[in-house]
């Protein structure tokens, strides 16, 4: 159809919209397929991902040769379950079940190790309870623990919390290899924790001591000079050997020198933390002796009684510890705090006991009491044995007096002897309180200045000794709780410190406290210096033969006891 010239100029402008709108139309479709073609062509430009999850359910059914591979690929991926996963399997705790071959993390043994308690990899789910014949271990070598210890090192090298970073640089100071000196350096330029960065200094200095320029060795052996971490001392000595095997010439003798200064400066330093150590540990001897004797001092000063059967009140209190722990196995913790008071209540009972059937019968016969006492101890053990049987029994300890204090690493001291020496010294303080301040401790010391005095004046002396005697044998018990927490749990228990005990009062004075307390601890200190010279037995021998010298010069100990009847 043809138009005419009135239509005409409508057409045109009808015309031009509609190739206006197949040009923009063309336009866009341009462009979509310019940007989809840029996007196809970039995702052709990167790898396939493998996702955290195929690499997960991948390792049931690989091989043990061929799991290196998979760890390895694993380490590209950032998730936050890979260091647990990682570090259950090196420490031998993954599993996978049986029927669908789902990957798990052992958390709890339960029945002896029949079942267990764990945690799926993937979703994190907890599984309560699994049976043991249910699942089956993924297996690991020496090879691929080393691969995952530095893979776990890795990861907590840049972790958030400090001590994981300060743990990842210690585990990284035993293989300084290129890679992971690489890997310190890299960090250390984002650390901001003093500690961490001390740490890190510490080991790019140590790796420098392998350098080819002599310069930077002596430099390295300037820094590290007085450093007592282990890696230090073996590769100054690795130097030193390697001038005695004739691998440097004469113009390095200023880089041996330069090492041994080095080693003597580190030695030196070792020495003196070794002797704290063993003051410690002979400090720590101490405050067991010192629950142990403490109670024996007061009845021994109050009513002269040789009371063979104490130790058997220290393992009474250790029993007690253990049947308290037994009755709240998931509460070890307050387990411990508990038996305190529970072993002191039990002890004193069975020792107001022992004093009213037995020691009252026979005051003023020393040598029948100490006969009576020691068939009593026999009594006792074979009644522990009848109960619990022979077999020693073993006491957990709680977690927060597990581990050790590292001071440095010259220098440890265990919580658990720390915490005994903190509870020996309040033990003798809530003591000498009551000694000093109650009535009862009036009572006590009066009767054991004078006994016919204090009768004279209206004092029970019978209801003296029974509470002294049944403090005492607490306070025995008290001490094995302690002792609960240093050896296992038997009936001889208190046999291996019933001697040590009377050494003790002996030494510092008999119902005297501050010579109870000084002997305590200046017999475990001397013991613990003799020990690595001359062995446990003959360091005993030794200190039995210092006292008899002692008393022959003062029979009446350190600090004697004042009042008519210590005279």
């Amino acid at each position: 159809m043809e138009l005419s010239w009135s239509e005409y100029p409508k057409f045109k402008r009808v015309h031009k919209r509609t190739a206006f709108s197949k040009n923009l139309v063309t336009a866009i479709i341009l462009i979509a397929t310019w940007i989809s073609g840029v996007s196809c062509v970039q995702a052709s430009d990167q790898p396939p991902e493998t996702s955290f999850k195929e690499l997960v359910d991948k390792m049931p059914s690989t091989k043990l040769k061929n799991l290196s591979k998979v760890v390895t690929d694993l380490e590209q991926e950032s998730d936050p379950r890979l260091l647990p996963l990682f570090e259950s399997l090196v420490e031998g705790k993954l599993y996978f079940v049986r029927s669908d071959k789902a990957v798990i993390m052992l958390n709890q043994e339960l029945d002896d190790g029949k079942a267990f308690r764990a945690t799926q990899v993937l979703d994190q789910t907890t599984i309560e309870r699994i049976a043991k014949s249910d699942i089956k271990k993924i297996r690991v070598n020496n090879k691929l623990r080393k691969q995952l210890r530095k893979a776990i090192a890795k990861l907590t090298l840049f972790s958030e919390d400090p001590n994981q970073r300060l743990a990842a640089v210690e585990k990284l100071m035993s293989d300084l290899n290129s890679e992971n000196i690489a890997l310190l350096k890299s960090a250390k330029e984002s650390e901001q924790n003093n500690a961490v960065l001390e740490k890190m200094n510490l080991a790019l200095n140590i790796a420098l001591l392998d350098s080819n320029d002599k310069s930077i060795q002596k430099q390295a052996v300037k820094t590290l000079s007085g450093e007592l971490h282990p890696s230090v001392r073996s590769r100054l000595n690795v130097i030193l050997e390697q001038n005695a095997n004739g691998e440097y010439i004469e113009d390095d003798k200023q880089l041996i020198a330069l090492a041994e200064s080095a080693l003597v400066k580190i030695d030196g330093k070792l020495e003196f933390y070794g002797f704290i150590e063993r003051v410690f540990f002979g400090l720590s001897l101490g405050s067991v002796l010192l629950l142990a004797a403490i109670g024996l001092s007061i009845t021994f000063g109050v009513m002269g009684v040789i009371n063979m059967a104490h130790g058997e009140l220290l393992m009474l209190g250790a029993y007690t510890t253990y049947v308290i722990q037994t009755l709240m196995p998931n509460h070890i913790g307050l387990s411990i705090i508990i038996a305190i008071p529970a072993a002191f209540i039990v002890c004193g009972l069975v020792g107001i006991a022992i004093e009213r059937g037995i020691i009252q019968f026979l005051k003023g016969r020393p040598l029948e009491t100490l006969l009576a006492t020691f068939g009593l101890s026999l009594i006792l053990q074979q009644a522990v044995r009848s109960i619990f049987s022979p077999l020693n029994r073993q006491v957990s300890t709680p977690e927060w007096m597990s581990g050790a204090l590292q001071i440095n690493p010259g220098l440890a001291l265990t919580y658990n002897r720390l915490y005994i020496i903190i509870f020996s010294l309040i033990v003798f303080a809530v003591l000498l309180l009551v000694m000093k301040k109650t009535a009862l401790g009036l009572y006590v010391r009066a009767v054991s200045q004078n006994r016919d005095m204090a009768k004279a004046v209206g004092i029970r002396s019978d209801w003296v000794d029974a509470m002294t005697f049944g403090l005492g044998s607490g306070i025995a018990g008290v001490a094995g709780v302690a002792l609960s927490q240093l050896t296992n749990v038997g009936p001889n228990l208190g046999q291996a410190y019933i001697i040590d005990s009377f050494m003790v009062v002996v030494f510092g004075g008999v119902g005297n406290l501050w010579g109870t307390l000084v002997g305590a601890f200046s017999l475990g200190v001397v013991n613990k210096f003799l020990e690595p010279v001359t062995g446990a037995v003959l360091a005993q021998i030794l200190v039995l033969v210092f006292i008899v010298l002692f008393i022959q010069k003062r029979p009446r100990g350190l600090f004697p006891q004042k009042g008519r009847s210590a005279e």
